[in-house]
């Protein structure tokens, strides 16, 4: 949720972020309006409360007619005190309701734009010259019987799927090479939830009344999440923390869930673009002022992460038009696929700045001892779509596929081979 006193000292830009998202800039003008409305309707109600108040003291020392037209005036007040706050409830709880669909305030470096108008910051590695025809992620986990796409199907219906053998070695190794190196970097590993309130959901800046993408239990009241973001997002949740505890670091491991509303006819062979997948998730809460360099350093573990499993990748600027709404800032990490011809995400770490926190309630103690918003961030270490990239850029004329050396110790294999 966006600070309504950043709102009121600077709306030009709040006005600059909504147009940069592409998103329609009188929604500033409309808060604008409803917080002066609230605040003159508090005014009003504490005013009539403060009379209230004080004719009391009068009435009870009033005799005669004096105390029967004081009495009288008391009524009155008391209907007036009512009416009033009704109405500055009724004004905040509208005020609310349009803060929570307005997303995060865009940094000023974010690229302006959608989707296709990122800007590439830069490339490590080179693309791989095969001297034969390579295959593609599913073949060579067909071949290593490590992906069963059809009997994910046949199980569970389209875009879920199973890892056996190599496969289920590979994304446990993966996982848990990411988790040691968060927990190297200061991480507290955590096992997280994958079902959530609906206020944690919509806390953390997912609506849940309209995003398609978000699976729900209505019996239940509960939704799986696509991320353990969410859930880490809400560990803290009406908490004030201890400053000298920040930044607190999480690593949380859970399977993700994502109904692809939308997304129908696109990688729809393989494991790209699918229902159910695991995920190590970093998550930072810090002071607002280091958010920025605890951004680049999510980034830099990614990076180091990337950089272990020896694939050609590239660092992109995410335009403003294609963030979240909770982020300020994305910086996505596209490792090369070769079938593809191009590079495709494996990473993306979010500066939330405040929004997160202000929605969940989540603060410190600054050094006068005053609560304050804090910022979250959050970053992806490793998923089961790294498999993709490890599969193709690794892989042999005869199927099989070397391990990358680091991660050689936490799958137990040099070279996944095919089956005899």
């Amino acid at each position: 949720m966006i600070d309504l006193r950043t709102l009121r000292e600077d709306p030009d830009r709040l006005r600059a972020s909504q147009r940069a998202r592409g998103e329609d800039d009188s929604v500033v003008d409309k808060l604008l309006d409803l917080d002066e409305r609230r605040r003159s309707a508090l005014t009003g109600f504490e005013s009539l409360r403060a009379e209230q108040k004080s004719l009391g003291k009068s009435v009870s020392k009033a005799q005669g007619d004096d105390k029967a037209a004081l009495l009288a005036r008391a009524k009155e007040l008391a209907a007036g005190v009512k009416a009033a706050e009704a109405e500055a409830e009724r004004l905040a709880a509208e005020l609310d309701e349009v803060l929570q669909t307005v997303p995060n305030i865009v940094e000023a470096e974010a690229p302006p734009g959608g989707e296709d108008d990122y800007v590439v910051l830069e490339t490590h590695g080179e693309p791989r010259t095969f001297d034969f025809e390579p295959k593609d992620h599913l073949e060579l986990g067909e071949l290593l019987d490590a992906i069963d796409m059809e009997r994910g199907a046949k199980v569970s219906g389209s875009r879920f799927f199973f890892l056996k053998g190599v496969g289920a070695r590979l994304q446990l190794g993966l996982l848990n090479m990411a988790m040691q190196h968060a927990i190297a970097h200061g991480f507290v590993p955590m096992i997280t939830p994958v079902l959530v309130k609906p206020e944690t959901m919509q806390g953390t800046g997912f609506h849940v009344a309209h995003d398609k993408e978000i699976y729900r239990l209505p019996e239940d009241d509960l939704y799986l999440v696509g991320t353990s973001e969410v859930s880490l997002a809400g560990y803290h949740a009406q908490e004030i923390l201890a400053a000298d505890q920040l930044p607190l670091r999480y690593a949380g491991w859970s399977s993700c869930f994502r109904r692809e509303a939308g997304s129908y006819g696109k990688d729809t062979r393989g494991i790209i673009r699918v229902h159910q997948f695991d995920k190590v998730e970093m998550f930072s809460y810090c002071r607002p002022e280091e958010a920025r360099e605890e951004h680049q350093r999510l980034l830099g573990w990614e990076k180091e992460m990337l950089a272990a499993i020896e694939v050609p990748y590239r660092v992109i600027d995410t335009a403003a038009g294609d963030l979240g709404m909770s982020a300020a800032r994305k910086f996505d990490c596209e490792a090369w696929i070769p079938t593809q011809g191009r590079y495709r995400e494996l990473t993306s770490t979010s500066n939330c700045t405040e929004f997160q926190a202000r929605r969940l309630g989540v603060r410190y103690r600054d050094k006068d001892g005053k609560p304050q918003h804090l910022a979250t961030l959050n970053g992806t270490l490793a998923t089961t779509r790294w498999i993709v990239a490890i599969l193709e850029n690794h892989q042999q004329a005869d199927g099989s596929v070397v391990v990358p050396a680091a991660l050689r110790p936490y799958v137990g294999l040099d070279v996944l081979e095919p089956p005899k």
